[in-house]
């Protein structure tokens, strides 16, 4: 979960704590969300590793534990506005749409690039850790109710 496999791969994930941790943290606190960082994390660990336990290539990153905070902040907000790229060809636009449809639309490439992953030889996916992903959000869920938001605050 400390380490990463290029500049590019750190960068996406720090672009998803910036744009969704800091209003998870801001409701777990510090240390809860922390737990919930590390558990999504380890959690994301096993789901990838049940769906291949023969892989030969490591997993490395902290995209599980990102992917428990953007499955928390989708119960905590999932009316937020989220500030989106839309683009289309030479065409591009920012607007603005609701985290349901963002992290809806996110978790469902997953799942698609994740069973499109399966049927290939070796280690699939170009590296990419799918059920990782998948795993860390749905761990990072169900670990939201498990952690309790601060008082004030109801999913």
């Amino acid at each position: 979960m400390f380490l990463h496999g290029g500049f590019l791969h750190l960068g996406g994930n720090m672009l998803y704590l910036w744009i969704f941790g800091d209003n998870v943290e801001d409701t777990l606190g510090h240390a809860r969300f922390l737990l919930l960082y590390l558990a999504s994390g380890i959690g994301a660990a096993l789901a990838q590793t049940v769906v291949n336990p023969s892989a030969k290539v490591p997993m490395v990153g902290a995209s599980g534990a990102v992917s428990g905070i953007l499955g928390a902040y989708l119960l905590l907000f999932p009316y937020a506005t989220i500030l989106t790229l839309v683009t289309f060809g030479f065409f591009w636009r920012f607007i603005h749409l609701p985290a349901l449809v963002v992290l809806g639309l996110w978790i469902l490439l997953q799942f698609l690039s994740g069973y499109l992953s399966l049927g290939a030889a070796g280690d699939a996916g170009g590296g990419v850790a799918f059920f990782a992903h998948i795993g860390g959000f749905f761990v990072g869920m169900a670990l939201l109710f498990v952690l309790r938001p601060r008082a004030g605050r109801r999913l």
